[in-house]
């Protein structure tokens, strides 16, 4: 696969690229969707931040039209099943800790990691996207920050309590998001988007939210490092 610098032209319109748009495009739309469900599912359990949930969950809508948007400027049908089986682990883990009222659990996969990967992605891709859906993803990643600090200050105000929670929360979880990464790998790079500087992104976002909510720097890194031996 040629690198982005030895053809800077992107063709929108090749057959490749749209298949493999097809399917990063369907990722988007149920990131987003999952993202709305799950800021709603929260608000019923963080009644005190009802208002401000429901309101990112708005947000998290409206990027989906968005991203629905940005499929159908390339005449491009989004792949959703494809979308949904690749989310799939982490929706139920998602489903499983709200049943138990698990709501550290439900911040870490949701604010943290979902936002993270989002930020990360986004970042990637809008260098080498085309000019609409550029304008579209530069809009979608500031809110994305705003979602990632709720999280953060919700964990950051319950650190003491949660910390074991969410040690044990990102054990499970996390390295959900290599397999993840590894398996939109070959799509990504078709749009130009490489897995080290996704993985990069990632770790650096996902890093500094750890930190602020309370973790040293020594239990960042071990923290950052589960599941990575799998990327």
């Amino acid at each position: 696969m040629p690198t982005l610098e030895a053809s800077p032209v992107m063709d929108f319109q090749s057959e490749t690229y749209k298949d493999a748009y097809s399917r990063i495009n369907a990722i988007v739309i149920e990131g987003e969707m999952e993202a709305n469900d799950n800021y709603i599912k929260l608000a019923e359990h963080l009644s005190g931040h009802k208002d401000e949930l429901i309101k990112l969950a708005r947000m998290e809508n409206r990027h989906m039209k968005g991203f629905q948007a940005c499929g159908k400027n390339l005449n491009v049908i989004a792949d959703m099943p494809f979308a949904k089986t690749f989310f799939a682990p982490l929706h139920d883990n998602f489903q499983t800790a709200l049943a138990a009222g698990d709501i550290i659990t439900c911040l870490l996969i949701q604010s943290l990691i979902i936002e993270t990967f989002a930020i990360a992605a986004y970042n990637i891709y809008i260098p080498v996207a085309d000019d609409f859906a550029r304008k579209i993803t530069e809009n979608v990643v500031k809110d994305e920050y705003l979602h990632l600090n709720f999280g953060e200050e919700w964990l950051k105000a319950n650190f003491e309590t949660a910390k074991a929670g969410l040690e044990a929360a990102n054990r499970a979880n996390l390295p959900l998001v290599w397999k993840m990464l590894n398996e939109v790998e070959a799509d990504a790079a078709v749009l130009g988007m490489e897995k080290d500087a996704l993985v990069e992104d990632f770790m650096i976002t996902y890093g500094e939210a750890l930190a602020n909510i309370g973790f040293t720097s020594r239990e960042v890194m071990k923290l950052s490092a589960q599941g990575l031996a799998t990327a």
